[in-house]
């Protein structure tokens, strides 16, 4: 485990959000770190590094504040904080994947993953078979000899689709592969997956970790110490890493996930209970619901269900269109996780990359990202965009 989790492996989650990481600054006592928007350090002679800094790229003292944080909230030996969600993910695969090599991904994730994998990682010589992950039969029959990894997303987007991790971190043990798991939609908050025996997280720390729609990144946190520093290698070579400003705002924002994330939780389940009635909507996806299939394994895996909600709706694609074009308080745009909430249509938006492909979207289907506003006003919105 990271120095950092050790310190605060006996606090609660909300202590560690604020504090790890967040050592007030030796020279002046400020209690945020400083951002450190520099690229070099002066060395105190040939390779006299001080506090091992050198070049920002490698290191900057600003990111290795967050990635200490990382480290800790996810219960991980290391953190790593890259430029986007997606860097993170191209950095995992190059590390952990080769020509020849072959990996499960879910039936149901997010676009962008989708087309690194099959517009990009697959010219490297790696092929890749989808699963529905929710089966663990299903994970089973798509591995080979030459499959490397399982990628899970849970809840997934934007179907919000549950896996029992542990149940797959024990097929993957078996079979002798890494288990990567997507936390982007529940953060470490609701949902710690190293916990529950994955090898690797991914974060798009634009969404929740970030949380205000200001930030774009991304972050990796293993349990295992050498594939850390196997990904920090390849980070550095690479460079896709997070710039001090970057790093800084995210550190800012996670210092109240926990209670964004309990507003995000009880404002979905206010939206979900009444589009449940509504006479528009055809279906419901949010593992919040007991008649969801995976309610029972989301319950058990976290702590809350979230603020992500997707519903279909009678009438089809172009009906579906107009309710997001409806809307007024729920702002028509992509991405997730911020204070503000948020409609999209997936299948023209954020998964029109899926188009065609196993992983394509119903029609039909809505996505939201429920803020943190008055649900009153949400529920207001939304009931208007409808036509009731």
């Amino acid at each position: 485990m990271s120095d950092s989790y050790s310190r605060h492996s006996r606090q609660n989650f909300e202590t560690v959000a604020i504090h790890a990481g967040n050592t007030a600054d030796p020279l002046t006592g400020a209690v945020v770190p400083p951002i450190y928007q520099v690229s070099t350090y002066k060395q105190d002679g040939v390779g006299g590094l001080r506090g091992g800094y050198e070049y920002s790229r490698s290191a900057n003292p600003t990111r290795t504040a967050l990635e200490e944080n990382l480290a800790a909230l996810e219960g991980g030996s290391r953190g790593l904080a890259f430029a986007s969600g997606l860097a993170a993910e191209d950095c995992l695969l190059r590390t952990l994947l080769g020509p020849g090599d072959h990996v499960v991904i879910p039936n149901d994730a997010y676009g962008g993953t989708f087309r690194l994998f099959d517009k990009v990682v697959s010219r490297w010589g790696v092929d890749w078979s989808v699963a529905d992950t929710s089966d663990p039969e299903s994970v089973r029959a798509a591995l080979t000899d030459r499959t490397k990894a399982i990628w899970v997303e849970t809840p997934s987007n934007p179907l919000l689709g549950i896996t029992d991790i542990a149940v797959l971190a024990q097929i993957a043990r078996e079979a002798g592969v890494r288990l990567v798991v997507d936390n982007t939609f529940a953060s470490p908050y609701l949902q710690q997956p190293l916990a529950l025996g994955a090898d690797v997280v991914v974060h798009s720390m634009t969404k929740y970790m970030g949380g205000h729609s200001d930030v774009v990144g991304g972050a990796l946190v293993v349990g295992d110490a050498a594939l850390g520093e196997e990904l920090a290698y390849h980070q550095n070579a690479m460079g896709a890493v997070a710039g001090p400003f970057d790093a800084w705002l995210v550190l800012r924002g996670i210092k109240t996930l926990a209670v964004r994330m309990d507003r995000h939780s009880e404002n979905a389940t206010r939206v979900t209970e009444m589009l449940s009635r509504h006479a528009r909507v055809t279906h419901v996806l949010y593992p919040g619901l007991p008649e969801h299939p995976g309610h029972e394994i989301a319950a058990k895996q976290m702590k809350a269900f979230g603020g992500m909600v997707s519903f279909r709706v009678a009438g089809g694609e172009e009906a579906a269109v107009e309710v997001c074009n409806r809307a007024r308080l729920f702002t028509l745009g992509e991405s997730l996780g911020g204070v503000e909430s948020l409609i999209e249509h997936p299948g023209r938006m954020t998964h029109a990359s899926v188009a065609g492909s196993a992983l394509e979207v119903p029609a039909d289907l809505v996505r939201l990202s429920v803020g943190i506003e008055s649900a009153d006003d949400l529920l207001a919105d939304l009931q208007q965009a409808l036509g009731s």
